[in-house]
């Protein structure tokens, strides 16, 4: 029976009181004693009327009751998912777009990234597309480090015998229309002492979704529009290449997986191992 006792009644931790000493008491209360400074206990049909002070920890033992420290309390999910974005922003801030990342940068990211991706909710687009409407500003792109504006692509160098300089970057995805825009402003380099000439070039897509996650984008056309001190120019389109014309590795499609997307945030991974990072804009 007083083994039985011991394995049923509950010990008391108080979360002020870490060293005190626990004993069990016939007197049929649960209380704490100043002067002994005990917790006792009632016999074990009186057990369950005990009242415990919030902050207490109560557990059994089959000896006497040492004192024990509470769990930590599980982080909220949005808490975590808040401070991972924040690290991952963080990782890629100053980078310009990834532009200068070095190989240890490049290794943040990518840590960061992942961490964000396993903590956040399985991306089923689907569902979801609603999430994907609006304009996105890319903040980093791992292929960038490559110094060329088609990352693991073939594009246009950065600062060689044209100065080409990258503003800024967008995605405007139109879930209704399936329109899916690259959008890029451009700085090109002219010669002294003619000024730079600013363009915005717009590579206009159709997208369609591909599993859970994936997307398809098909390119149609490229418009170039002179800004600036030449924005009085019309826009000039840049139609897609007929089939025929077009080399073998440039298809005129790409797929990439998006694999963390909020109302706010997004990370996609493409066909090439490009890893990107987007911010609603």
């Amino acid at each position: 029976m007083a083994s039985l006792l011991h394995s049923t009644l509950p010990l008391c931790h108080h979360r002020n009181s870490p060293s005190q000493t626990h004993s069990i008491s016939p007197l049929g209360a649960c209380h704490f004693s100043k002067t002994q400074k005990t917790h006792h206990f009632s016999t074990l049909h009186h057990t369950r009327n005990c009242n415990f002070k919030k902050g207490f920890i109560c557990l059994s033992s089959s000896s006497e009751v040492t004192s024990i420290e509470p769990p930590q309390a599980a982080q909220p999910k949005d808490d975590l998912i808040g401070s991972l974005k924040i690290k991952l922003l963080s990782a890629v801030s100053g980078l310009n777009r990834g532009l200068a990342a070095s190989a240890d940068d490049l290794r943040k990211a990518e840590a960061a990234a992942k961490e964000l991706e396993s903590a956040g909710d399985p991306v089923y687009l689907p569902n979801d597309i609603d999430k994907l409407q609006g304009r996105w500003k890319l903040i980093y792109s791992s292929a960038f480090s490559s110094r060329t504006l088609g990352g693991s692509r073939p594009g246009p160098p950065t600062g060689r015998l044209l100065p080409i300089t990258l503003g800024q970057v967008f995605q405007r995805i139109d879930v209704f229309s399936k329109d899916f825009d690259n959008i890029v402003e451009l700085e090109l380099g002219a010669p002294w002492p003619l000024p730079p000439i600013e363009v915005t070039a717009t590579l206009s897509h159709k997208f369609e979704l591909i599993g859970t996650g994936g997307i398809k984008i098909t390119f149609e056309k490229t418009t170039v529009k002179t800004t600036g001190n030449l924005s009085q120019l019309p826009p000039l389109d840049i139609p897609r290449l007929p089939d025929a014309l077009r080399p073998p590795s440039n298809t005129g499609s790409g797929e990439f997986e998006v694999t963390y997307l909020d109302s706010d945030t997004r990370i996609t991974r493409g066909d090439r191992g490009e890893l990107r990072v987007f911010v609603i804009s």
